[in-house]
């Protein structure tokens, strides 16, 4: 008995689907400057509320109501969804606060510490155990965040809070598997955050004011675009990681924090000490490591599996 290798074409359209994914989350930083003067509570606030409006559209558009019904029958699944709500809000509230405040090379940080923290909880959480070279992998983010800390004389929390939400995200995501597709959970997760929208408009209007509607029709409509710009990369990344295999995955998520990097040393001109760059090299060799050592890993496993299926 032969085992059918994966589709070609199919791996090459998931893995150009995850890229366009990643493509826009880099973009993100000049999409939610170009917002101000709104603050990063109010943003995330029209953020989460109209996503919800956007996701009811392609509910309706795509017919998918009869699985996203399906959904709200199963207490377990509602339960799971509610806390992925929770932690993309910390990600999307941490992650505006930084990007608006002059944070943004703090905010790429957090994203290219993300594998390894994923890696990190695989131990912690899932019992996984891991190989040497992902130890080695782990120790050199550990030296490189305590590098920053002591040489640049603050705590990376945004960088640290990016990474720890959005890699307790990607557990939860995949406690709800496949049972749950991707805009029905976008949909639900953005519902449950709705009384969190409702709080900070409701907050924001009582102390500096809302903005919407008040600064021009062109800073309108970026605003309001806040839900699809949202949902559409976040539809782009599970079309493509239903298609594309993790090894190729793995290394396209490092293009959006390059284009974050980019943009904040480059464009925005944030500091960069010898510290920071001295934090960020050793980051960026943990993630060389652990990328070569994943690639190998996923090289042994085609030839074992080659070495034991049976021509017909």
């Amino acid at each position: 008995m032969t085992v059918a290798p994966p589709s070609s074409s199919g791996a090459l359209r998931g893995g150009l689907f995850a890229f366009a994914a990643y493509l826009l989350w880099g973009f993100l930083p000049l999409y939610f400057l170009q917002l101000e003067p709104t603050g990063p509570w109010e943003v995330v606030a029209w953020r989460i509320a109209l996503s919800f409006v956007f996701c009811l559209v392609l509910l309706t558009v795509l017919r998918a109501w009869g699985p996203f019904l399906t959904i709200l029958r199963q207490p377990r699944l509602l339960g799971l969804t509610a806390l992925a709500g929770v932690l993309i809000y910390v990600n999307w509230q941490t992650y505006l606060i930084g990007t608006l405040t002059g944070h943004v090379i703090e905010t790429s940080l957090g994203y290219f510490i993300n594998p390894i923290v994923t890696v990190l909880f695989g131990v912690t959480v899932l019992r996984e155990r891991l190989r040497l070279v992902q130890w080695v992998a782990i120790g050199l983010s550990v030296v490189a965040v305590l590098v920053i800390v002591v040489g640049y004389g603050s705590f990376p929390w945004i960088a640290l809070t990016l990474a720890t939400s959005f890699g307790f995200y990607g557990l939860v995501k995949k406690q709800i598997g496949p049972s749950v597709d991707a805009v029905s959970g976008l949909t639900l997760e953005s519902f449950w955050l709705l009384p969190v929208a409702a709080v900070q408009l409701v907050l924001v209007a009582a102390t500096t004011g809302l903005t919407m509607g008040g600064h021009g029709i062109a800073h309108t409509a970026l605003l309001a675009a806040a839900g699809v710009i949202t949902a559409i990369p976040l539809l782009l990344f599970a079309a493509g990681a239903r298609r594309a295999p993790l090894s190729l995955l793995g290394l396209i998520q490092f293009v959006a924090p390059i284009l974050q990097f980019i943009i904040g040393v480059w464009v925005l001109n944030e500091p960069m000490t010898v510290e920071r760059w001295i934090g960020f090299a050793l980051v960026w060799l943990a993630l060389v490591v652990l990328s070569v050592d994943s690639l190998v890993a996923a090289r042994r496993r085609r030839t074992s599996i080659s070495d034991v299926t049976e021509p017909v």
